[in-house]
């Protein structure tokens, strides 16, 4: 899935998940108490809402392709966990920026970090990629791999992708004010840390190494 309009068509799908009931209903089941003040598109709780979002995204498409090409049962298992929690994520995110009256995307992509950390100034970045994204390039070579080479280069790609998202994740939850989305990141930055010690060991069993951090 590449080029906005399948971003947006992606986070259009996601947003049902986090809009579970309507009006107040959807604030207490998304996390937000009721009266608490909407904080701007600018805002570190919006930035990390739409960037998480679309980084989470890449994550899915990542382990959805290793749901449908991998033969080995751990990777399977590890691909499912990711998929499922990222989009569950990402469905509350989606529903935050809904509530908040915030479009899906938008912003200077990383600009919610403060200096230095915008995606033109982000070392190791392309275009608007956020740390430890794949490149289509790399998205492309791993779709045509098979057996225990697509095994290793999606754990390499995804132990990056989970190190770029936990130093986002870190920020949010240090920065946001939005309670929700300080608990949020988190638990992100708390389950990227587990699954990436978990899929660093994977590796090493199967005979691959790491790619350089983000």
């Amino acid at each position: 899935m590449t080029g906005a309009r399948g971003l947006r068509t992606a986070l259009l799908a996601v947003i049902a998940v986090g809009l579970v009931l309507l009006g107040g209903g959807a604030a207490v089941a998304l996390g937000i108490g009721r009266g608490e003040a909407a904080p701007g598109a600018a805002s570190v709780d919006a930035g990390f809402a739409r960037d998480m979002s679309r980084h989470h995204l890449q994550g899915v498409e990542m382990a959805n392709l290793a749901l449908d090409r991998s033969e080995d049962a751990e990777v399977r298992q590890l691909a499912f966990d990711i998929s499922a929690t990222q989009t569950n994520q990402t469905g509350r995110m989606q529903g935050w920026l809904s509530l908040w009256g915030l479009p899906p995307t938008g912003g200077e992509t990383m600009a919610w970090m403060g200096s230095g950390h915008s995606a033109h100034e982000t070392a190791g970045t392309s275009g608007d990629l956020m740390p430890g994204m794949a490149t289509g390039e790399e998205l492309a070579r791993l779709r045509e791999l098979t057996g225990t080479a697509f095994d290793v280069e999606f754990l390499r790609l995804m132990i990056r992708h989970h190190q770029g998202g936990r130093e986002m994740a870190e920020y949010a939850a240090e920065h946001a004010t939005q309670p929700a989305v300080a608990t949020l990141a988190g638990t992100i930055a708390e389950t990227q840390a587990a699954e990436t010690t978990t899929m660093a060991r994977m590796l090493t069993a199967r005979g691959g190494t790491p790619l350089p951090a983000p």
